[in-house]
């Protein structure tokens, strides 16, 4: 709020942020960065291609040389095991952008979003409702199912059973369950994973480098989890919200969207039509907008080194 009006109080003057990408990013470093400029830090960026991160040094040694210079580092990977390496070696706060694994900071997003727009703030009484369609093995069913766990909501994992998160992962997110009193639903029957539900999440199916077989045995599956305008009926909320983390695949306007809306004859996108994408059901943009805010709060809880009001 302080920021559309002009008003930010800049809280992190002088602060030295790395931000390290071993995998390519829009939104998790456009919001790092801005995050960052808004509340007067700095941040450099750091690539395999121009660093020895992983290479030539190894994690604990590259933690213990960063913690010297930075006030924070950010990764975002493949290996979990990475950021938690660089967390236990490092003196200042490590952030995890993104691993195979987890994406914790899009959860932060995510939930400011749906309480903005369910009304709610998280005070223990009524449940946030959401479903989860798709490929669940993910770092975004993952993240959903645990992190809806911790927040108490009400959560159900749709997918095709061969595409069902972990048994460990499922095993964490029952064990928040009974702390939080949430509600967990692990279901390959769509009509009752989306029932009531006020928001319904997606992510892409196929990513460029994995092999068209690869591509062949997942569309198969995931079909009939595509979130359409049939799908989102099945909620029997006409204000159900539509979300998605980004990119999306909705229409052949990019090199993989074409090409898997080619292969499989999916002429209105892959994952979600682009009739859903851009209906008025539709939040992704303003949950795309919350990644810069909810990361500037967990920048400014933890390296601002005073009270916040």
């Amino acid at each position: 709020a302080q920021r559309k009006v002009g008003k930010e109080n800049p809280r992190l003057i002088g602060k030295q942020l790395a931000l390290i990408f071993a995998k390519s990013s829009t939104r998790t470093r456009i919001a790092f960065e801005v995050a960052m400029r808004d509340q007067g830090g700095h941040v450099t960026v750091l690539d395999p291609a121009s660093s020895q991160i992983g290479h030539k040094e190894s994690i604990a040694d590259t933690a213990r040389v960063l913690s010297r210079i930075f006030d924070g580092i950010e990764y975002r990977g493949h290996g979990q095991v990475i950021v938690e390496e660089l967390a236990e070696f490092s003196d200042v706060p490590v952030y995890n952008g993104l691993t195979d694994e987890w994406h914790p900071t899009q959860m932060l997003a995510d939930f400011l979003t749906m309480y903005e727009y369910a009304g709610l703030e998280h005070s223990g009484g009524d449940q946030l409702r959401y479903s989860y369609v798709g490929d669940a093995r993910s770092n975004m069913g993952n993240s959903l199912l645990v992190m809806g766990a911790i927040m108490g909501a009400d959560v159900r994992i749709v997918a095709p059973k061969s595409l069902w998160p972990e048994p460990k992962v499922q095993e964490l997110a029952q064990e928040r369950a009974r702390q939080s009193g949430a509600s967990i639903l692990i279901t390959d029957d769509v009509a009752h994973g989306l029932s009531g539900a006020q928001f319904v999440h997606t992510d892409i199916w196929v990513s460029m480098g994995e092999s068209t077989e690869t591509w062949d045995s997942r569309v198969a599956v995931l079909k009939p989890y595509r979130v359409d305008e049939d799908l989102m009926a099945l909620t029997g909320n006409p204000e159900a919200k539509f979300m998605h983390c980004l990119p999306a695949y909705h229409d052949q306007n990019t090199a993989i969207g074409r090409e898997v809306s080619q292969r499989f004859g999916l002429t209105d996108g892959v994952e979600v039509s682009d009739a859903v994408f851009n209906s008025r059901a539709s939040i992704v943009f303003d949950q795309a907008e919350n990644r810069m805010h909810s990361i500037k709060a967990v920048l400014v809880a933890t390296l601002c080194g005073e009270p916040i009001n």
